[in-house]
Parts: C-alpha cells; sequence; structure tokens
C-alpha cells in the first residue's frame, strides 16, 4: 500500500456550516469540539430517527456536554451470535470528536454500495449528503446513528487490535533465475474436498494437483506466505528476472485449503530462536536466510494454503475488495468477526497507537468491511493500512488492546 497514509477527504470551508464559522478552527480545538458537539446533540440517544434530517441549529444552540448516563439506567441490549452490544450515550465514547471524521465519508460510501441489514435506508440519506468538513461529519453520525458498546457474551469489553496490508512484489509468469515460487489459481476440485491438501502436501507428493494452475513466480518463500496471509495483493509482472519494469496485476482471494492457520513468528518464538520483539517479518526472514535448511520446515508449519485469482489493476489509489465486496480504504477500513460485528457496521475504536512513543491513544472512526482466518471473536479487529513496505511496518507493528463500540442507525437491531 504505496504512500500508506489514509487519503485525506477534502474538507469544506467553514464558512459552509454555520457552527463551524462561528468558532475559530484553533479555538474550537482548544476548548473541545467533544464537548460542543454533545452538548448539541445531547438528546440523540433517546430521539427516534426523523423523516429527513433537521436543519442543523445556530452557534447559539450549542448547550454544555452533558453527564454519562446513570449506571442504574437500562440500556437497550443488542444480541449478536458472538457479541452483545449495549447502548451508550456519545459523551462515553472516549475522544469522541477529536477524530478526522471527513476522512471517514468516502470509505462509508464505498459501503453504502451493499449495504448491510438495516442500513438501506441510511445509506439512501448518505448518498443524498455531502457533509464536508470533521465538525459536519460528526453532527451526521451522532443525527443518524446510535452508539453500542462492543463486549463479549460474558461481558468483556477489552479484546485485540492487528493490522494487515496489501503486498506488493515482483514476480515472472514463468521459473527464472530466483524466481521459482508459484502462486496458484483455486483447483476445480477444491470444493470437493474439506479439508483440501496441506501446505506440506501440495508442495511434495500432491504439487501435481496444482500443475498448471500456476499465476506466476515469486523470488522468496516467505513473500508468497505473506501474501497468503493477507489475502491480497499487488504483483508487478516482469519480462524477465532482470527487468527494472513490468504491469502491475492485483491478486483477490480465490478460497483457501480449510486448514487452520499456525503463525510461524509464535512457532519461532516458542522454539527459543527469537524473542517476541524480533518476530517481524523482517525478523522472520533474516532467520529464514541464516538457516534455508529449516525454512522450509518452518513454512510447513503453517498448513493453511490460499488461491487467488488474477484482476486487472485498473486503479493503484483503489484499495483491494474485502468480504463486505467493496474496495479497503486505508486507515478507514478493518476486518471483523462478521458474527460479531455485521459489514458495513460503522465503529468507533480505541486502542495503544504503534506510530506513536508513549500510550497516545489510537481513537478513529472505521468502517467493519472485512475479515479474516484470525479475526474472531467480539472485540477484536484487523486494521488496513493500506500498501506496500510502509505499510507492511505499520501493520507489523500493530498489536494493541482494544474497545469498540458500533454506531448502527436509529431503531434497527
Amino acid at each position: 500500500m504505496m504512500n500508506t497514509n489514509s487519503a485525506k477527504a477534502p474538507k469544506a470551508s467553514s464558512k459552509s456550516n454555520p457552527i463551524a464559522a462561528s468558532i475559530p478552527s484553533s479555538q474550537w480545538l482548544r476548548q473541545g469540539a467533544a464537548g460542543a458537539i454533545l452538548g448539541l446533540l445531547a438528546a440523540c440517544s433517546s430521539t427516534p430517527l426523523p423523516p429527513e434530517p433537521p436543519a442543523r441549529p445556530p452557534a447559539a444552540e450549542i448547550a454544555p456536554e452533558r453527564e454519562a448516563a446513570s449506571p442504574s439506567r437500562p440500556r437497550q441490549v443488542l444480541q449478536r451470535e458472538r457479541s452483545r452490544w449495549v447502548a451508550v450515550d456519545w459523551i462515553e465514547l472516549p475522544g469522541w470528536g477529536e477524530d478526522r471524521a471527513a476522512e471517514l465519508w468516502p470509505a462509508l460510501l464505498q459501503g453504502c454500495a451493499r449495504p448491510a441489514a438495516g442500513w438501506a435506508e441510511l445509506c439512501a440519506r448518505a448518498l443524498r449528503s455531502a457533509p464536508g468538513d470533521d465538525h459536519a461529519v460528526t453532527l451526521w453520525l451522532m443525527q443518524h446513528l446510535q452508539a453500542y458498546r462492543v463486549e463479549s457474551p460474558e461481558g468483556e469489553t477489552q479484546g485485540l487490535l492487528t493490522g494487515y496490508f496489501e503486498p506488493m512484489l515482483d514476480a515472472t509468469r514463468k521459473p527464472q533465475g530466483d524466481y521459482q515460487v508459484p502462486v496458484h489459481a483455486a483447483p476445480v476440485d477444491l470444493q470437493q474436498r474439506r479439508p483440501y491438501f496441506s501446505r506440506q502436501q501440495l508442495e511434495g507428493e500432491q504439487r501435481q494437483r496444482l500443475r498448471g494452475l500456476e499465476l506466476a513466480y515469486l523470488d522468496d518463500p516467505l513473500d508468497l506466505l505473506i501474501l497468503q496471509i493477507q489475502g491480497s495483493g499487488r504483483l508487478r509482472i516482469k519480462a524477465n528476472a532482470n527487468d527494472d519494469s513490468g504491469t502491475w496485476v492485483r491478486l483477490a482471494f480465490a478460497g483457501h485449503n480449510d486448514h487452520p492457520y499456525q503463525s510461524i513468528g509464535k512457532a519461532l518464538i516458542e522454539r527459543g530462536e527469537l524473542r517476541p520483539g524480533e518476530a517481524s517479518w523482517s525478523g522472520i526472514r533474516d532467520w529464514m536466510r541464516r538457516k534455508p535448511q529449516q525454512a522450509r520446515e518452518l513454512l510447513w508449519g503453517n498448513p493453511r494454503y490460499v488461491f487467488f485469482r488474477e484482476e486487472p489493476l485498473v486503479d493503484p489509489n483503489v484499495g483491494p475488495r474485502g468480504a463486505q465486496g467493496v474496495p479497503l480504504t486505508p486507515g478507514r477500513s478493518v476486518a471483523v468477526d462478521r458474527a460479531s460485528i455485521p459489514y458495513g457496521t460503522a465503529l468507533w475504536l480505541e486502542a495503544g497507537d504503534p506510530l506513536q512513543s508513549g500510550n497516545s491513544p489510537l481513537r478513529r472512526l472505521v468502517m467493519a468491511q472485512d475479515t479474516g482466518s484470525a479475526i474472531t471473536g467480539a472485540v477484536r479487529a484487523d486494521f488496513f493500512w493500506g500498501w506496500g513496505r510502509e505499510a507492511e511496518t505499520q501493520a507489523g507493528r500493530m498489536k494493541q488492546p482494544l474497545r469498540l463500540w458500533a454506531l448502527w442507525p436509529r431503531g434497527k437491531t
């Protein structure tokens, strides 16, 4: 994912917003955007969704922020297959109102191409709306959505946030030079045998089953594993091994052999080969170069094998399609357990920020638009960083405690 910072949505002038126009941006930030927004929409958590959004009130109607609901006050609870959602007031979302909310809007509209159940009416409104700046988007969300704390069925509110990315790799169409590692399309009998053959079998005595299904060849077996773990990638197809140019294509997920995923980084730590802080992709790659005789056995320790289909890379600024069927947005799309959070759900997350020193939290609006075999549980998410080496570095550093809040259309269950 090249430049992995999520593309910032253009921010409209504050003159387009009567509230923002009355408060200089620097003063707005100093005095606390969240307090003003929360006071303005204090009734949002108990008021039904109107037929059409009301006009924004003038700045004079901004009220002080209210206190959170009393613990004794009954709260609405929505039960999901692997989670429960407990209704909360906006003031209970840590850091609410401080995010660059306008950056969420493109991802939200992407999700509306295939809306979640209960989102169709709201998506129709979103497609007719154009809230241009962070303040306006925050207000729009509060007017139309109810916030819910995501918990496990047992009431656990803390989980795990990891990161993923779209690799960018060089490849050739035919095996030549160092390019000897095949990437395969799905075999025709994949659905007839579950589980299918393991990685070790497919690279050993059952390799003939994949003959003729080679899409391209890579020069590093670890790159194939990374590509399979991430579920999609970009290949620069070179005319020959020494070519410095080529044509970019995208590989999209086409299925797997239904074996469980096993982390080779965890295996190296358990063997005492690497310390926990060393089990990054670069650390694993270095270990494999130092111990090539053991590298294949290490890779076979993860029996899951993923297959791909090739797609043209029409726009290099558009992310791969996630499990929801819409393009992922760097920094604004996450993978979730769909039994806990439906695809197309807006989320507020709080986690440690791997890019910041100290304990600065990452608090951000995101959309649930993908899933993954390792993404299971109520409070569990995988943060999409983008594509390329920088995204790989950022994703590899992300393993933080997580709290989640689902933002769901009012009156919908």
